[in-house]
């Protein structure tokens, strides 16, 4: 325990003494990869974890003064080792990092974008139209658009359809007693990839009991990856949009407009407005 109070007050000398361009910038990276790891570990299970570290360094602090030669010793050595306890304790985070990394556009090819503006605008009409009529009849559906992160793997638990985006085709698709129903849809540029896909689940703790799997599923994919999900609910016909791990509802028709110009058109500063809009009462996730 001696040897972590020595390195501390180290470091302190040196940050007041020495601190240098290289030091700024090693401090600078530092912080940003904590602060994503905290991102990572926002609303799940590891922020539990967390706080039982904080504590076990505060019990160890605490024992120290105390002198329980004891129970220092046992806690000191825990925290020695501590690289393989992170390791085994955050391995499914560190492993959905490691996947969403490696699924990025340096390995991927990303989201193919529609070419021609009419054909752009034909697509967003298409899924307004089928989300609408999916609404009206209390349809349940899954559409994700793959951005820059790529979804190959969630298209291989799929049905490869390759097929042009059209409001009978995606309704047809999610027709409830039909082969591909049950499942997500996944959209890449201006084709239907796949239907029928798996999603991952939600380890978010944070969210409502109201929501089902469908939603629930949107989120996991929005967590893993930067896609774009819009859901339509089984139960009340609501529309809703997963992105970044957030859940958005209810989305209108001008709404989801904004959504899928983002997407098609690169107009991020319409999605803006919308998102500020939804931020005053609908932010459920």
């Amino acid at each position: 325990m001696n040897d972590l109070w020595i390195t501390v007050r180290n470091m302190s000398w040196n940050l007041t003494h020495r601190l240098g361009f290289a030091d700024v910038l090693d401090i600078l990276i530092v912080a940003a990869i904590l602060y994503e790891v905290m991102i990572l570990m926002r609303r799940t299970r590891s922020s539990a974890l967390i706080k039982g570290i904080i504590l076990l360094l505060l019990i160890v602090g605490a024992s120290s003064f105390l002198g329980l030669t004891s129970l220092t010793w046992l806690l000191s050595s825990i925290i020695k080792n501590g690289m393989l306890v992170v390791i085994i304790l955050f391995q499914p985070e560190i492993r959905k990092a490691l996947e969403k990394m490696g699924r990025s556009t340096l390995f991927g090819k990303g989201n193919r974008k529609a070419a021609g503006q009419d054909e752009q605008e034909r697509i967003i009409r298409e899924v307004i139209q089928t989300a609408l009529d999916l609404s009206k009849r209390k349809v349940g559906a899954l559409i994700c658009f793959e951005q820059m992160t790529g979804l190959q793997d969630v298209i291989d638990t799929g049905t490869r359809v390759d097929g042009e985006i059209s409001a009978p085709l995606l309704e047809n698709i999610f027709e409830p007693n039909t082969p591909l129903h049950d499942g997500a849809v996944v959209i890449r540029g201006d084709k239907v990839e796949a239907a029928a896909c798996i999603l991952p689940l939600t380890e978010a703790s944070g969210v409502s009991r109201e929501l089902g799997t469908r939603h629930r599923a949107g989120i996991g994919l929005s967590e893993n990856s930067d896609a774009v999900v819009i859901i339509v609910s089984e139960e009340t016909g609501t529309v809703s949009m997963a992105r970044g791990g957030q859940l958005f509802r209810p989305l209108h028709e001008e709404e989801l407009r904004m959504i899928l110009e983002e997407i098609y058109k690169g107009e991020p500063s319409r999605l803006m407005t919308f998102f500020r809009s939804l931020f005053r009462e609908r932010r459920t996730a």
